[in-house]
């Protein structure tokens, strides 16, 4: 890298630090908790104020917006369309009504990988036992991150759906996911990515997944109380967990039974999977804070992020014993450190909270098969200050 570009990539990292720390009024001091609940935007707070003032003056239904924009905006990020794009209330909950309405027959394949989410790991759990479905532990090197060549001989071997966890909640480490479409789409097998702590600090387009399950309050930062499926690769055999009056119609009956209706029909597109009712603010601020993250220039976070990210490791590596997880230029800003002998994830969380540094913590159940004890979880959102790395670094030290 030239001295140009290394000036170049410095001022571009400033001028996104200084814009996100702009646009937010309050921001908690030490906040190194993006993971786990980043901060949103004032023009993201006022959204949902808003919107929730104008469902207290002209009722919640005639209230009603048109939810396209919002729709559209997290659409761009993957390359979907917004009809591609269903609210739900979380995450979990996009990646049940995903998982559980997916019409797999008894004796399918489903392949994932041991950094699996723990909540999805007891669905898959839960609906190979009453389906008959058969899980496969897709291979991964020292890093947990996902081998290629293992994943191709997988394949080969016959997988009817992969379900991938581009950032894992408790190891920063970035699967190759547009290798991993690739490879999916070669074989014709359907690819899950759960892109709840990737989208918005890590690049999640090209990858062609089949769906994308996502949240609002990590790196996107908009509020609480809003998740997201995104469905470019819908088919007839997925539909919702649960059918719905608001994604589904009842088809008409048969001659004989024409007053009774049929069977309910999922409607085209990704709003088979919306209930009726929803933090309908939620869903509107996500929008905003999507926007605002466009606007900023997507390619500019993400390397301000990975920055940050390997700014945190070198700061936090070896501090008191604790040592980092991921390699130390992995490009995101989600950093895990394990502890030393006798050390304490929750013990340093709180004595952080209490020199006003908010850190978390990802227990055992978060991640149970790939770990083995409670790490600790760094994840400075854009504009961190050095200090406060090296302020939890002394800390660490004590």
């Amino acid at each position: 890298m030239t001295r140009e570009e290394t000036t170049a990539g410095w001022e571009t990292a400033e001028t996104v630090a200084k814009a996100w720390r702009a646009a937010r009024s309050v921001v908690p001091p030490g906040l190194l908790d993006a993971a786990g609940c980043n901060v949103p935007s004032d023009r993201t707070f006022d959204a949902v104020v808003a919107h929730l003032r104008l469902e207290r003056e002209l009722g919640g239904y005639a209230a009603e917006p048109d939810l396209t924009p919002a729709r559209s905006a997290l659409a761009d990020l993957v390359g979907a369309g917004p009809a591609d794009v269903a609210f739900a209330e979380s995450g979990t909950a996009a990646m049940a009504a995903l998982l559980g309405g997916w019409r797999l027959p008894p004796g399918s394949r489903v392949g994932f990988a041991r950094t699996e989410y723990g909540s999805t790991l007891m669905l898959l759990r839960r609906l190979a036992a009453e389906r008959g479905w058969k899980l496969v532990e897709l291979p991964v090197d020292d890093d947990s991150r996902i081998d290629l060549d293992g994943l191709r001989s997988v394949l080969a071997a016959g997988l009817d759906l992969v379900s991938v966890v581009h950032v894992a909640s408790h190891r920063g480490v970035v699967q190759p996911a547009a290798e991993i479409g690739a490879l999916c789409r070669a074989a014709g097998v359907p690819l899950v990515l759960d892109v709840c702590q990737s989208l918005g600090q890590v690049h999640a387009g090209g990858v062609g997944a089949t769906a994308y399950v996502g949240t609002s309050r990590k790196w996107l930062a908009g509020p609480r109380g809003a998740g997201f499926l995104i469905v470019p690769g819908l088919t007839a055999e997925m539909d919702a967990a649960v059918p719905t009056l608001g994604g589904h119609v009842w088809t008409a009956g048969t001659p004989a039974r024409r007053a009774i209706p049929d069977e309910p029909s999922p409607r085209p597109g990704a709003i088979r999977y919306e209930g009726s009712e929803g933090g309908i603010a939620a869903r509107i601020a996500l929008g905003v804070a999507v926007q605002e993250h466009q606007a900023l220039g997507p390619a500019a976070v993400h390397a301000h992020l990975a920055g940050l990210g390997g700014l945190a490791r070198r700061v936090l590596d070896g501090a008191g014993g604790w040592r980092v997880v991921e390699p130390l230029d992995e490009p995101s800003a989600l950093v895990t450190l394990r502890p030393p002998q006798g050390g304490s994830a929750d013990d340093v969380r709180s004595r952080a909270a209490r020199a006003r540094l908010l850190v978390g913590a990802a227990p055992v159940a978060r991640a149970p098969l790939d770990l083995r004890e409670p790490v600790l979880r760094v994840s400075p959102p854009p504009g961190t200050p050095a200090e406060t790395l090296h302020a939890l670094a002394r800390l660490l030290e004590t």
